[in-house]
């Protein structure tokens, strides 16, 4: 069929058509029958962002058969296993309490999260913990109709919430459910507009009206066929897929096939169910050609299968999220595919899906330079997002091998290749030179210069023809980063290990007059990794310490003022400016821009990074190609990317944050919240728990899904931390051991762009410890008291025993005084003793001395006696001496003495008398006159006897005492 029958055909199934009389619509009908099956559409050469989950991925069964958002972004699948949910980091399986296939999932206005399984309908909603508790609304079914198969979708019109079974449909409204049954079978149940619609096998389709099922349309095409979705087309036209019989038109009551270039693959491979994209596109979900995007007129736009990375090709439920993605449940697995997003990949060899190098746009042509060749693809420059041209790379002809780089110069694309320099021509490559690696061009009047892996070589160019490549450098030096400085008329070109080569050209340009080797001595921060690039008219070297200016005066490189506040001290290691005066760079693998234009406050320029690329670029080959804000180009280990700039720098979408779940770390029943608020917020619900578990893990996500990559969380716990904590990936926090009091946990997100989330706020108490409630309180003022009490008593009998210690010692005190006084009065008595006895001895003595006197006047006057001559003198003479002899015989003074003595000495004679009864009166004066320690010839004379009858007494004293030869006599008598 002609392009004009063709486009004919895409103007009749326009609304404007079926606004004509009945007989066009017959016209269309034949017209349709006409068209070809085989067409086969281009794909774009753009692929979006295609993410994949395993059962191992999710933790749950293969098959997911519905797919469901709630307000926050948590997606909800009817899973194999049960209920599984997904937060944007972590996933969660809930089993169906009857453990049977959850089939079917739509969530509600109000919260309700209807479910439908084999024999079973009801609805999750979060409890007080905001975990997702099931409940049964089985119990109001009527009684006949409790037994049912399985429920294979479910579908929300205003306030009713419809459940399809394959012989019924159950109604919930204003918790009553009404029961609509066939005998036959209900093989689909949608909504379109607020109107529900069922399709009743060999009867056609219906739509509800007052409670009654009315028959919508009966052509005979759909009676016996199985309808798989009804979609919004064109005003009050519907369109309607079929499980085997392609697509449909339905206007009013009249059915209109809808012939499109894949009807053949609908039917054979069928259409297990659409959805509508946007007002021009619809998602077909099949059983094996997987999922096919098209558009109005059933053109094919993209397929997204196998090849594209889904795990299989068997689509089983299709869901545009809040930001116009795709998720596609699969017959074994999940895949996310970022439709909407401002990244795609272009693959130029899909089979090896090679390294790309460089990129450039010339003629209407895509040129990818790669790790094994030259590829191109027409492409249509109309369209703002070039990567959504329908084309098909083919290699270049006679470009085998590594290329290097792509430039336009002259109106010619020219290429660098490992092999050397060739001038691309359509799909044709004309050699300029071979065997010589080239890396780059650089114009230079109205020559061409090349840097090589052995140094400069340079072209001619003429007559529309590059001649005379000659050797313009005596470097032998590979110069893959080369710049034309004009103001200087010097070239600079830069070794990756050596340094910065200056090469002074002549007044003509036509030669080198000198060249230096730049290096840590002239400034450089190191010698190794520098590299030179032309921006903002002027000559840079990137360092490892950021961008460095050469200055002409002092010859020498320093930190370059105009950048410093820029990029600070960021090793680059590619720098391009774009036609609107962007930087593009690389550092260290992270690629991001400095946008002008985008200024925050207080800045001239942002910096935005693109992390979700950091992985992807080629390291030590880095190349960005700004062809304009819709379409940058950028080198990739896995073919080329491209990025839609002005979409992603204009994203609309803020990021989320949501709370995916709070627990108790150590404890058994761990979870305190579940993830799910009622409503938009919790933050009445005050949790307030044990001081045992004063431990908490917080779990947190965001559903931006195709940002994933970009975004960032900071979190604060008020009450316990004053600030915000630093941005980081982390999706997680742990907090221990807290003390009792009232906390609030906030947490936000913030994507590349630097637009925050507003912050999600869980708020809980943390009560006191068991030893610091009101009871323990009272019980710690009770036993205070108590041992107040006891402290009181105890002091008291402190005191009762310092004041006893204190009378002890005074006791002892008195005790020591009244022995001191004893000693005292003891040595008085000892002082008086020896004075008596010295009075004693005195007396003795004066005795002693008395008898001498009397002896010795005696012997005096004896002589007298015989001399005188008178008789008279003679008698008075012997008369004295007669009473000098009876004074000397009178014992009164012994009898005084012993008195004295015994008074003295404690009765010492009495004592010695009543022990030694047999001790004469003799025996007794030698005794005492032995206590006063005389001698033997002081006793003599006391006795009035010779020394030698002292010495005789003291024997016989010794015999009555019955001492022994050891004991000393005196020792004895005075112990």
């Amino acid at each position: 069929m002609t392009t004009t029958k063709r486009n004919l055909l895409s103007s009749l199934s326009c609304i404007g058509f079926f606004s004509l009389d009945m007989k066009y619509i017959y016209l269309f009908i034949f017209l349709s029958c006409l068209c070809p099956v085989s067409l086969k559409a281009q794909d774009p050469i753009g692929l979006p962002q295609v993410t994949s989950y395993k059962g191992l991925d999710y933790g749950a069964g293969t098959q997911n058969w519905g797919i469901s958002q709630d307000r926050n972004g948590i997606l909800y699948i009817a899973n194999n296993e049960g209920l599984l949910t997904f937060n944007g980091t972590y996933w969660k399986l809930y089993p169906f309490p009857n453990k049977t296939i959850l089939r079917s999932v739509k969530i509600a206005t109000n919260g309700r999260l209807y479910v439908g399984a084999q024999d079973e309908i009801g609805y999750y909603y979060p409890n007080k913990n905001g975990v997702l508790t099931y409940r049964s609304l089985k119990n109001l079914i009527p009684k006949g109709d409790k037994q049912f198969a399985d429920v294979w979708n479910i579908e929300l019109v205003g306030d009713a919430v419809y459940f399809r079974t394959v012989t019924k449909i159950f109604r919930l409204k204003d918790n009553k459910i009404d029961v609509y049954r066939t005998t036959l079978t209900w093989v689909y149940m949608g909504a379109v507009k607020n109107e529900v619609f069922a399709h009743e096998i060999n009867i056609g389709l219906k739509t509800l009206e007052d409670g009654k099922w009315i028959v919508k349309c009966n052509d005979p095409r759909i009676i016996n066929s199985n309808i798989t979705a009804v979609l919004p087309y064109n005003g009050d036209t519907l369109m309607l897929t079929t499980l085997k019989d392609g697509i449909f038109l339905l206007i009013g009551d009249k059915l209109i096939k809808k012939s499109t270039p894949l009807d053949k693959i609908f039917y054979n491979d069928r259409i297990n169910g659409a959805i509508q994209i946007n007002p021009d596109l619809y998602a077909l979900g099949t059983t094996s050609s997987a999922l096919l995007i098209i558009n109005k007129n059933g053109t094919l736009q993209r397929q997204f299968s196998y090849a594209e990375g889904l795990l299989n090709n068997n689509i089983r439920s299709i869901f545009l999220d809040q930001h116009q993605n795709l998720w596609i449940g699969l017959d074994d697995g999940i895949a996310f595919i970022a439709f909407n997003s401002a990244i795609k990949h272009i693959y130029p060899d899909k089979n090896k899906q090679i390294a790309s190098y460089a990129s450039r746009i010339f003629k209407d042509k895509l040129y990818i330079g790669t790790s094994n060749g030259l590829f191109s693809a027409p492409v249509n420059l109309k369209q703002s997002d070039i990567s959504n041209s329908k084309a098909k790379f083919e290699e270049v002809n006679d470009t085998k091998g590594q290329t290097w780089g792509l430039t336009e110069i002259n109106n010619h694309l020219l290429l660098a290749k490992e092999d050397g320099a060739f001038d691309i021509k359509g799909n044709n490559a004309f050699a300029l030179y071979r065997d010589l690696g080239t890396w780059l061009f650089k114009p230079i009047g109205d020559r061409i210069l090349t840097g090589t892996y052995t140094g400069l070589q340079m072209l001619d160019f003429k007559n529309g023809e590059f001649i005379n490549n000659r050797n313009f450098s005596s470097l032998n030096e590979p110069l893959r980063f080369v710049v034309v400085d004009k103001k200087v008329n010097c070239i600079w070109a830069s070794h990756p290990y050596r340094g910065i080569f200056k090469m002074d050209l002549s007044a003509d340009g036509q030669s080198i007059i000198k060249t230096s080797l730049l290096t840590e001595k002239d400034g450089l921060p190191l010698t190794l990794y520098n590299y030179v690039f032309a921006l903002k008219d002027r000559v840079v070297a990137a360092t490892a310490d950021g961008i460095y200016e050469y200055d002409a005066k002092k010859r020498k490189f320093a930190v370059s003022r105009y950048f410093r506040p820029i990029f600070k001290k960021m090793p680059l290691q590619c720098l391009v400016q774009d036609k609107e005066g962007k930087l593009w760079f690389v550092s260290d693998k992270k690629v991001g821009v400095v946008d002008f234009k985008r200024k925050p406050p207080g800045k001239q320029f942002s910096i935005v990074e693109l992390p979700e690329l950091k992985l992807k670029i080629v390291a030590g080959f880095e190349n960005i190609y700004p062809y304009d804000d819709n379409n940058i180009f950028i080198g990739a280990n896995k073919g080329l990317l491209h990025l839609d700039y002005k979409k992603y720098a204009a994203n609309i979408y803020k990021p989320n944050v949501v709370l995916g779940q709070v627990s108790i770390m150590g404890a058994t029943d761990s979870i305190l919240f579940g993830g799910y608020f009622k409503g938009r917020a919790q933050k009445d619900d005050l949790a307030k728990l044990p001081y045992k578990f004063n431990s908490l893990h917080f779990e947190f996500g965001s559903t931006l899904f195709e940002q994933q990559e970009n975004i960032e969380f900071s979190y604060q716990l008020k009450g316990f931390e004053d600030k915000w904590s630093a941005w980081s990936s982390k999706s997680e926090k742990d907090y221990t051991n807290l003390g009792a009091g009232r906390y609030v946990f906030n947490v936000k997100a913030r994507n590349n762009l630097g637009n925050e989330s507003t912050p999600v706020s869980y708020p809980f108490t943390i009560k006191p410890a068991w030893y610091e409630s009101t009871i323990a309180y009272a019980v710690y003022l009770v036993i205070f008291g108590f041992l107040l009490y006891l402290l009181i008593k105890y002091q008291e009998r402190q005191h009762q025993k310092v004041q006893a210690k204190l009378r002890e010692s005074h006791q002892l005190e008195i005790e020591r005084n009244e022995q001191q006084i004893t000693k005292l009065q003891k040595k008085q008595l000892e002082v008086e003793v020896e004075f008596k006895n010295k009075e004693l001895a005195t007396t003795t003595m004066h005795l002693v001395q008395r008898g001498k006197l009397l002896s010795k006047i005696g012997d005096e006057l004896l002589p007298m006696v015989k001399q005188t001559t008178s008789k008279d003198t003679a008698d008075d003479l012997k008369k004295v001496i007669r009473l000098l002899n009876e004074a000397k015989k009178l014992d009164n003074d012994w009898d005084q003495f012993a008195i004295h003595f015994d008074h003295v000495h404690a009765n010492f004679l009495s004592n010695l008398k009543d022990k030694y009864p047999n001790l004469s009166p003799s025996d007794l004066k030698l005794c005492a006159y032995l206590k006063l320690n005389l001698s033997s010839k002081e006793i003599a004379q006391l006795l009035n006897i010779t020394p030698r009858a002292v010495e005789v007494s003291r024997y016989r004293l010794r015999k009555k005492l019955g001492l022994k030869p050891e004991i000393n006599l005196f020792d004895f008598l005075f112990k």
